[in-house]
């Protein structure tokens, strides 16, 4: 395990941060770093869970590693030793939760793709019949896997809440040509990682990706691939539709912030200890699951 990771490492010249990952400076190129950090409804905790990041960047690694038949990455190396020399010194604390990466042009969407009827897709289908405006067969439990995977855009937040967007929006932000290319990305990586992961016992169950355009303008795989903090993931030998799953993400963490008297706005509550060693019981469960 990497020595814990505060942030802000000196004499390296740092761009930002974002929930859960710092970006670095690396000349023609960016290190990006995987903290501790975890946040739950878009405020980041107090306290870190230790290992957590090693854990995503890890999970990460594999998939950039064995899409790349699919869609190129921004991947370059997760190995110290490949990175500029002024990060050498930091190796012990960069190595296992970072990697070097192509600058790009990142694209202001999100791309999320729902295999099942879960989350804030379960509360409009029970309303409207659909999924961000998608419509969908009638009769569908909670849970349900959807006749094919559907491919729903969000605008992308630094703060607050992503909003969701129709595809007709995102090809009016995108261009109709790129908007069907990142569409058919989108999809094609989430039915690779989900025929993979049900061979293991899980189930993804819906996948955030985000995409950029390289030096040659060529379509990319960006950020980070089905990970727990990105995904949705059940267990198949639990799995049943109508019925709560068995999970794999920050539900743990959620289900207490919601039994206790908060108002989800900053500052955040203390977390217990318990909670924060089953959260990460969580993270560990998934990467012995994916990664094989």
């Amino acid at each position: 395990m990497s020595r814990e990771y505060n942030g802000k490492l000196e004499g390296l010249n740092f761009i930002k941060s974002g929930k859960v990952r710092d970006i670095y400076d690396a000349g023609e190129n960016l290190v990006f770093v995987a903290s501790d950090r975890i946040s739950a409804f878009d405020v980041i905790m107090n306290e870190p869970i230790q290992g957590k990041g090693e854990i995503l960047a890890t999970i990460s690694t594999f998939w950039f590693n064995n899409t790349k038949s699919i869609i190129q990455n921004h991947l370059i190396s997760d190995q110290v030793s490949d990175y500029p020399e002024e990060f050498h010194q930091y190796s012990d604390v960069l190595s296992g939760r970072s990697m070097l990466v192509k600058k790009c042009k990142v694209l202001p969407v999100e791309c999320i793709v729902r295999g099942y009827v879960a989350g804030s897709g379960w509360k409009e289908y029970q309303k409207s019949q659909t999924i961000c405006g998608i419509k969908l067969p009638a009769g569908l439990q909670e849970f349900e896997k959807l006749p094919e995977p559907i491919f729903t855009p969000s605008t992308k937040a630094d703060e607050g809440h992503d909003e969701n967007i129709s595809f007709e929006q995102m090809c009016e932000i995108l261009g109709e040509k790129l908007a069907n290319e990142v569409k058919e990305m989108a999809i094609a990586v989430y039915k690779f990682g989900a025929e993979y992961l049900e061979k293991n016992g899980l189930i993804l169950a819906d996948t955030k990706f985000e995409f950029g355009k390289n030096e040659n303008d060529e379509l990319i795989l960006i950020d980070e691939v089905m990970t727990p903090d990105s995904s949705r993931f059940w267990l198949k030998s639990e799995y049943a539709p109508g019925k709560l799953q068995y999970n794999f993400d920050k539900q743990v963490l959620r289900d207490y912030l919601e039994s206790i008297d908060w108002n989800k706005q900053p500052p955040p509550p203390v977390l217990p200890k318990e909670i924060i060693e089953k959260t990460l019981d969580k993270y560990k469960e998934a990467l012995n699951l994916i990664v094989r």
